[in-house]
């Protein structure tokens, strides 16, 4: 599933500073949001390798050892500055690491915050996305409490725009050339959510 957001990723800490420093563990029927760890390495790497040319990592594609560690590194600067929780999406049988999920640009004061999330290529088509992403947004709301969640997608990611879709996001701008991704520029679809409409109308 194509990548639906955008951060920065250039504040790094070495990855012993906190193996998992207190963000919640969020249990799904079938998946579970947790920390990412250093075991992860290898399948966020491959997760890279699937989206390494979207915007998520602003990036052109492939991946190697060390890159996926300092994304692993920036993954933990952002939590401790509080602007930026992700979770790592893995499978609760087995506890394999197939995707991410995250808020980030998070402000207290005002209320909202911005989403993103991405899955391999092997795990899409099972709902795997729909079903963390509610599980994210249920805490967004009622446990931090978050007015607004706002949404960037590549407006070519039809998978994706289901998908937020189907959660109750609405459509509130295009944007024309607004990345350039790879020496690629990049259109964006902007799309929000807020606590009175979630959970949506089934």
């Amino acid at each position: 599933m194509p990548i639906a957001f955008r951060r920065r990723t250039d504040v790094v800490v070495p990855l012993n500073r906190s193996p998992d420093p207190g963000l919640p563990t969020l249990e799904t029927a079938r998946l579970r949001l947790r920390w990412m760890r250093a075991d992860d390495l290898p399948a966020l790497e491959r997760l890279i390798g699937d989206h390494g040319d979207s915007r998520a990592w602003n990036r052109g594609g492939g991946s190697d050892h060390g890159e996926a560690s300092i994304y692993l590194e920036s993954v933990q600067r952002g939590y401790d500055l509080g602007h930026s929780y992700q979770w790592g999406i893995a499978r609760g049988d087995d506890d394999q690491l197939i995707g991410s999920a995250t808020l980030y640009g998070i402000d207290h004061l005002q209320g909202n915050a911005e989403l993103g999330f991405a899955l391999g290529r092997e795990h899409c088509g099972h709902r795997y996305a729909r079903e963390a992403l509610a599980a994210l947004l249920g805490y967004a709301f009622a446990d931090l409490q978050l007015r607004r969640i706002e949404a960037d997608v590549d407006p070519r990611s039809q998978a994706a725009l289901h998908t937020l879709e189907k959660l109750g996001f609405r459509r509130e701008g295009y944007l024309r050339q607004r990345w350039r991704i790879g020496g690629e520029l990049q259109d964006s679809m902007l799309l929000g959510l807020l606590a009175a409409e979630w959970p949506p109308a089934t």
